[in-house]
């Protein structure tokens, strides 16, 4: 067996039991690419990671490769980040700790001469990762605020709400499908690898890479403003079919088309410029370690986290019978609560929805949903989970000023009906309006021991029965939302 066979035998049985530990993750990542449409670009990132990989083979192959014990701190940090997005339910955070420790499997079984030649593979591997869909809120505020700008510099009057624009020709949502997150996602993977080909200054590549990135946002907010001025021009249903047409088969390839005609002028990397410089990479290998010594240690770290996490997902605690929710002084119990709007709590072991009502006219509803443990599928910061369900009517239109720290938000339904929403994340004891927040607690709960059950709680309100107010007072009379809280678990 050559020397290279060794280390490619050795890399591939690293590879095999990574793959074998955290298949789970690699298959949500692998479904994620293939269901969602902002991610199926990365099923093309496969095949042009292993072009890459193959245009540097023939300069790489006169290197020799060697065990490289540093990688196993790579392989070790990869088993962090891992162990983090297990424990606290993150996705995002398994995932690129999946991504990291197959980099240092290479590092380990290839030795750091082959790193450095492979550098920018295994780097762009990490948009293989799916994230930036946490941009879709803003992205839309931007999509808003600029096509409402557009509007009015072309002489139509036009009102903006949230993420709501209202016209002479209609009402439109910038909806967060019109975000254009999908298409900044793929800007940014075909961006990078562009400027990676095409130029050699690292100046022009981020340069390149951050117009990119611009242009692509104002493209889309430029698509919106299209649809809205053909709207005006020629009806609603005309302008959604154009919409359709120029979002779905035209507008990313324009996009990128005028990006690189544009950018054109200033490549500065011959088309025959080799992939990698190998000038330097000659030599003897620095930091180079025995197999009997850097093996085991590299397949017993993915063993170790992976053992790790089994220990940190099972705890689970129970909730009460029944989740109080008491009517404050002043307040009392209501059939019903205007518009039916219900919140999202999947997997939720329990749910408790009540309205109450003041002789003011205030009507509040509130709901509870109330976790013996968080697991993936039934976690109270989620996607589609809380105050808006993607599935109902109801969506997203601005966010509020903060009530008692709760995360406070306008929804809008179709009519118009305007319903303002306080959302609460309780874990470990600890009450919090922020997501961020509540997974830091729920991580340090799962990984120290502390309390494994979770509450969502929510007061809402419709805009004409109060809203904001009505739940600033409703909360307030009930003692604050840790006091709401502690009775739903009966602490006290």
């Amino acid at each position: 067996m050559t020397v290279w066979q060794r280390h490619l035998a050795a890399l591939t049985l690293l590879t095999a039991t990574i793959f074998a530990l955290f298949w789970r993750d690699a298959a949500d990542m692998a479904g994620i690419w293939w269901n969602s449409s902002t991610f199926t670009h990365c099923l093309l990132m496969v095949p042009m990671i292993g072009w890459l990989v193959a245009q540097r083979t023939d300069l790489l192959r006169p290197l020799v490769p060697a065990f490289w014990s540093p990688a196993l701190l790579w392989m070790a940090g990869a088993g962090v980040v891992w162990i983090v997005g297990e424990a606290a339910g993150v996705a995002l955070f398994r995932q690129l700790g999946l991504v990291l420790m197959l980099q240092g499997a290479v590092g380990a079984a290839l030795g750091e001469k082959l790193v450095r030649g492979l550098f920018f593979p295994l780097a762009y591997a990490l948009l293989l990762v799916p994230f930036g869909e946490e941009l879709v809120p803003l992205l839309q505020t931007f999509t808003a605020h600029i096509s409402v700008a557009l509007l009015r510099l072309s002489g139509l009057a036009a009102e903006m709400q949230g993420v709501f624009i209202t016209t002479r020709a209609g009402f439109f949502e910038v909806a967060e499908e019109c975000s254009g997150v999908n298409f900044l996602i793929a800007m940014l993977a075909y961006a990078v690898f562009a400027a990676h080909l095409c130029f050699k200054s690292w100046t022009r590549r981020i340069l390149f890479v951050a117009a990119a990135l611009a242009t692509t946002i104002f493209a889309n907010a430029l698509r919106a403003y299209g649809t809205m001025l053909a709207a005006d021009i020629w009806g609603i249903e005309a302008a959604g079919g154009i919409d359709h047409i120029v979002y779905g088969w035209i507008f990313f390839g324009l996009v990128i088309l005028t990006v690189m005609l544009v950018a054109r002028r200033w490549f500065d990397r011959p088309a025959n410029d080799a992939a990698v410089d190998v000038s330097g990479l000659g030599g003897p290998p620095r930091f180079g370690g025995r197999a009997g010594a850097v093996m085991p240690l590299a397949l017993a770290l993915p063993l170790l986290f992976a053992a790790w996490g089994l220990l940190v997902a099972g705890r689970s605690a129970p909730l009460p019978s029944t989740m109080a929710i008491e009517a404050p002084p002043g307040w009392r119990h209501v059939a019903g609560a205007g518009t039916g709007w219900s919140p999202r709590f999947d997997g939720a072991d329990q749910v408790a929805i009540r309205h109450f009502a003041r002789d003011t006219g205030q009507v509040v509803t509130v709901a509870i949903g109330g976790y013996e443990r968080q697991a993936e599928g039934r976690e109270i910061v989620a996607f589609g989970q809380g105050a808006v369900d993607p599935d109902s009517k109801w969506a997203w239109s601005a966010a509020l000023p903060a009530v008692d720290g709760a995360k406070t938000e306008r929804l809008l339904h179709p009519g118009p009906v305007l319903r303002d929403a306080a959302t609460w994340y309780v874990v470990d004891g600890a009450v919090t309006g922020s997501a961020r927040a509540a997974k830091f607690a729920e991580l340090k709960a799962r990984l120290l021991g502390g309390d494994p059950r979770a509450l969502t709680l929510i007061v809402s309100s419709e805009v004409r029965q109060g809203g904001r107010d009505a739940i600033k007072d409703f909360i307030s009379a009930s003692g604050g939302a840790s006091a709401m809280a502690d009775r739903a678990l009966k602490l006290r």
